[in-house]
């Protein structure tokens, strides 16, 4: 798992390259693993996104006892009860069609001495970011309807046409709200941005806060269930450990929506992750007779991470929220157990990056979908 900073820079374009596979489980036949033998490096030193904040506080009713005006500095910059309006005038506001929200309380007082919630919208590439206080007696789908709809009046964007979440406990009220701004409500996970921006906003905000709370434990835990059975429309043939260059996945990634009918990508440069380009990063390849129906499956689940069970000898796909299936299973044998633990390794060496390729052979060159995914530990708020 990482801990991850933001990087801006664009992506280079490139030509994509070839999933070789290093392991094959025809079934449960297994061939020595390739650990990957160049070094990573440590995570690059990218200073941290700035976040520009409006000249305006947080109302008084949601402000610590202790907060005033005058502990703000005048651009409100350096001020932890402001928010957040913003959005970056180079892009075009008509090009952002999916946002990621969080609406949840925060660990700190207001002067009632009760839980301040927040709601916290951005867009992928964080060009869209936007944060508002509210009192616990407000929280409710009308509320929250209202809050959506002045991002976009406040902003001059339109509403989008998705919006992801990963809050389970939060799906009723935010479901609703967005079906009356007919916009859909996806379960995911895959906030990537968000939650990194959360973690960012815990150090750099919330613990500065006039009223924060140390020690609190988010109000709203996430879930950690357990695997269910696979269904079998997602059924593959064979699966094969693999593996590729960084610079051949940024490759990948630099084309994907003219490569992929299929899947889904990461702004690495965002991320901030430094990998020197010989990095071998660890994925899975599952090979069907049917892989494009079963490649269209799969995009809908929301795919988030896939992790060996070396205990129990399988394989655990995370999809949405808080959905995990037993994918895969394989004999528990020595030559097993070493490899499922040296694709971990490799995952874990990579700070967390890894991939699910779906493709007709595991000897061809072509992919009918393609999943960039990362391991990320729950967010501290």
């Amino acid at each position: 798992m990482a801990t991850l900073s933001f990087n801006t820079s664009t992506f280079r374009t490139q030509t994509p390259k070839p999933i070789k596979p290093i392991s094959t489980f025809p079934p449960f036949h297994h061939i020595t693993y390739k650990t990957p033998q160049t070094p990573l490096k440590t995570l690059k030193n990218h200073p941290r996104t700035t976040f520009l904040y409006p000249k305006s506080v947080s109302e008084r009713s949601v402000s610590s006892p202790e907060a005033t005006e005058d502990d703000a500095s005048d651009d409100g910059v350096d001020d932890p009860t402001a928010e957040l309006s913003y959005f970056d005038p180079e892009v075009d506001p008509e090009s952002i069609t999916e946002w990621e929200l969080d609406f949840s309380s925060r660990p700190i007082l207001d002067i009632r001495g009760k839980k301040i919630w927040e709601l916290v919208v951005c867009d992928s590439s964080l060009s869209l970011q936007y944060t508002k206080y509210f009192p616990n007696n407000v929280i409710n789908s009308i509320t929250l309807k209202e809050a959506i709809a002045s991002v976009s009046d406040q902003l001059g964007v339109p509403l989008p046409e998705k919006i992801r979440y990963f809050r389970s406990q939060m799906q009723t009220i935010i479901t609703k709200a967005c079906k009356e701004l007919s916009i859909k409500p996806i379960p995911s996970k895959r906030c990537v941005s968000l939650l990194l921006w959360l973690e960012e906003r815990y150090e750099t905000i919330y613990t500065r806060h006039p009223g924060f709370q140390k020690g609190s434990k988010p109000f709203l835990a996430l879930d950690d269930p357990f695997p269910r059975a696979l269904p079998e429309n997602l059924f593959g043939d064979r699966w094969a450990f693999v593996q590729l260059p960084y610079s051949a996945v940024r490759e990948e990634i630099s084309s994907f929506n003219e490569k992929f009918a299929f899947g889904a990508s990461l702004d690495l440069d965002l991320l901030g992750l430094e990998i020197d380009d010989n990095t071998l990063i660890p994925g899975l390849a599952v090979e069907s007779s049917r892989a494009m129906p079963l490649a269209a499956w799969m995009n809908g689940l929301e795919v988030c991470a896939v992790e060996t069970d070396t205990a129990r000898g399988r394989l655990l796909l995370s999809v949405g929220i808080s959905t995990r299936y037993t994918y895969a299973t394989y004999q528990k044998t020595p030559v097993a157990t070493q490899e499922a633990e040296a694709w971990e390794a490799a995952k874990k060496a990579s700070r967390g990056l890894h991939f699910l390729a779906i493709q007709e052979d595991l000897d061809g060159e072509d992919c009918m979908g393609y999943w960039l995914l990362l391991d990320l530990p729950p967010p501290p708020v």
